[in-house]
């Protein structure tokens, strides 16, 4: 695969008032379309899924995944190396938890809205630990080092330097870590076939 295929999905406006378990359970099953739509584009099967003891994704026949989900949009990402995606809504936020995601020299890397330069850090940082299989207990050792433009940043974490890739949408922002792929983004609608 040259080339990644992230697919993002909206969720219909009637499951978006789904409380609880049911509103896991139905988020977890769209983000899984999002994923199988992924893998039909790049000519992949995922026949099963399964997880680690501490819930990441394990690869199925040399095939790494990643999923995300919000209560409006879910993603799905196949790729032949680690992966990570991520999804947020742009949205505001506290101080106490600016100061958890990036110290003030990242921070000062980029002169976008705070609002935006916030969730690219978080949704780039976030992606790279899923890719990573580690999650957010590595969070301080994920730096962002260079802002090149609008779309891509680019964090060292364990030593590498990792390229995220951004695409906007709907007051929302995806993020994944594909590391030097090319990324073809598609946007889904509720209406939209999953396959």
């Amino acid at each position: 695969m040259a080339v990644l295929y992230p697919v993002i999905m909206s969720v219909a406006a009637a499951q978006r008032g789904l409380k609880g378990p049911a509103k896991v359970r139905h988020l977890s099953a769209r983000a899984r379309q999002a994923l199988a739509v992924s893998a039909a584009r790049s000519g992949v099967a995922l026949p099963h899924l399964s997880k680690d003891d501490r819930g990441a994704p394990l690869p199925v026949n040399g095939v790494y995944w990643s999923i995300s989900h919000k209560p409006d949009y879910v993603a799905g990402v196949v790729s032949p190396h680690p992966v990570g995606i991520d999804l947020e809504e742009i949205r505001t936020f506290s101080e106490g938890v600016r100061l958890k995601i990036a110290d003030e020299a990242e921070w000062a890397l980029s002169s976008e809205a705070p609002e935006l330069r916030f969730f690219r850090f978080w949704t780039a940082k976030e992606a790279v630990l899923k890719a990573a299989g580690t999650g957010l207990s590595e969070l301080s050792r994920c730096r962002v080092q260079s802002v090149p433009d609008g779309r891509r940043l680019i964090l060292a974490y364990r030593g590498d330097l990792v390229v995220v890739v951004h695409f906007f949408f709907d007051h929302h922002l995806a993020a994944v870590a594909p590391n030097a792929h090319q990324v073809r983004w598609s946007l889904l609608g509720a209406e939209d076939p999953a396959v």
